[in-house]
């Protein structure tokens, strides 16, 4: 099993589904006339990561987990993020690194041991790393940044999270 197929190109959809929603929150924020840049700081609950830190994480996420699958080295963005703009280059940069990635990189990933810097000593399966920690934790951070927004106000719905779906006349 190959599992850049239905793991990388996904990465990627999702990552650009979020630009798109910045670009709906600027829509919002010209509209009703307030600093777009406020939004990250916003939260769902108190103890919560902010917007910021949403999008960090799920930049992170995407390309550790495509990393450790892959067998290489992820580039290494700070988290310094103060902007929408330097949110957006950031997801940018993300996406371009995913792109360079091929699929015999992943060759025999479905059962690469997978070692983790906060279980020392353990390890996972590639697969049940992507299926049970990898995968999860990506969209766990795209909901929720997603939910922030939503939250806020800016117009995103259900497409705004899926993408463009590839039907088919039957």
């Amino acid at each position: 099993m190959n599992l850049y197929d239905p793991f990388v190109p996904q990465l990627i959809n999702t990552l650009g589904q979020a630009l798109q929603w910045l670009d709906k929150a600027r829509v919002l924020a010209e509209q009703k006339k307030f600093e777009i840049d406020v939004l990250l700081a916003a939260r769902l609950a108190p103890d919560q990561y902010p917007l910021v830190r949403q999008f960090q994480i799920l930049s992170d996420g995407a390309k550790f987990t495509a990393a450790r699958l892959a067998g290489v080295t992820p580039p290494v963005f700070e988290d310094n993020e103060r902007t929408i703009e330097e949110v957006r280059v950031r997801l940018e940069k993300t996406i371009a690194w995913l792109k360079t990635l091929e699929p015999a990189q992943f060759e025999g990933a479905d059962t690469r041991t997978v070692t983790l810097p906060f279980a020392p000593g353990k390890g996972l399966k590639g697969l049940d790393f992507l299926a049970r920690l990898g995968l999860p934790n990506f969209y766990f951070h795209a909901t929720t940044a997603y939910a922030i927004l939503r939250h806020n106000g800016v117009d995103v719905g259900k497409l705004d999270f899926l993408g463009e779906v590839p039907f088919f006349d039957v």
